[in-house]
């Protein structure tokens, strides 16, 4: 995994180490931000389940939804996030299989539940479980920046979603996530990109593109000329290969790449 690294510029690139600091530090500041509020919602959360099981029995949907006022109160405030909430794993709670106490903000600011029929195996919204920024959290109890993806759950609108696992009693108990629409995110993040002397794109942990300045790599394109698979098992970063350079942006799990020329 990708993580704790400082960018170092290989000679040939034609970027100002200085640039690249400023620019990974901004996208890092960026993506902490979003986290800070995914990490305020997980906390609690995780209260909210320790309570209930402080009183010996499972908990209730209707504990969870204790979480309201600061899910709604977080999207009046606006900036990124559109969409946030806690995904409960399935088998969480006594009175229901699932639960997405999520709350979403729509382009007038307004405030309302994500409501979705969950139950049955006919309803396409049953298992959220396959969803990356589910099982990667889950699978490896570490946070994630999913997408960019076309988000059929929640808004129909190509988004990336950040998520943080939840865990109660040393127990997986689902994940605390927001969403952000990609087009938002690229809006704050291009015009950072623009600093470089040459078009550049930030990719995710997959190499799908996520912001981009260069018009032969669109959002939502991936990237293939690298091995993100092993980067993100450790190699040394920075690499370069075939005229391009990729570099790490802190410790976000997006990377930079943009031409050594």
């Amino acid at each position: 995994m990708v993580s704790g690294l400082r960018a170092t510029t290989p000679a040939g690139t034609g970027i100002d180490q200085a640039v690249l600091d400023d620019l990974s530090d901004a996208v890092r500041d960026v993506v902490e931000r979003v986290f800070d509020t995914v990490a305020q919602t997980r906390a609690l959360c995780t209260a909210r389940l320790a309570a209930v099981a402080a009183e010996g029995r499972r908990p209730l949907s209707a504990d969870l939804a204790g979480l309201r006022p600061h899910l709604t109160s977080r999207l009046r405030q606006g900036g990124l996030v559109s969409g946030l909430g806690f995904v409960a794993a399935p088998g969480l709670l006594a009175d229901t299989d699932t639960l997405l106490e999520w709350w979403q903000a729509d382009a007038a600011g307004q405030v309302a539940p994500l409501l979705l029929d969950l139950e049955g195996s006919d309803s396409p919204y049953a298992d959220y479980t396959h969803w990356e920024w589910y099982a990667h959290p889950r699978d490896t109890g570490r946070r994630i920046v999913a997408g960019p993806y076309v988000d059929y759950l929640c808004s129909d609108e190509y988004s990336l979603t950040f998520s943080l696992p939840v865990v109660c009693e040393g127990r997986f108990a689902g994940v605390a996530a927001a969403d952000v629409y990609l087009r938002h995110f690229e809006t704050t993040v291009a015009p950072l990109l623009r600093r470089l002397p040459a078009p550049a794109r930030l990719v995710n942990a997959r190499g799908r593109v996520a912001a981009s300045t260069d018009p032969h790599h669109l959002v939502g394109s991936l990237t293939r000329e690298f091995d993100f698979a092993a980067l993100h098992a450790g190699a040394a970063l920075p690499t370069t290969r075939d005229g391009l350079a990729l570099f790490p942006c802190g410790e976000t799990s997006l990377l930079l790449v943009t031409p050594t020329g």
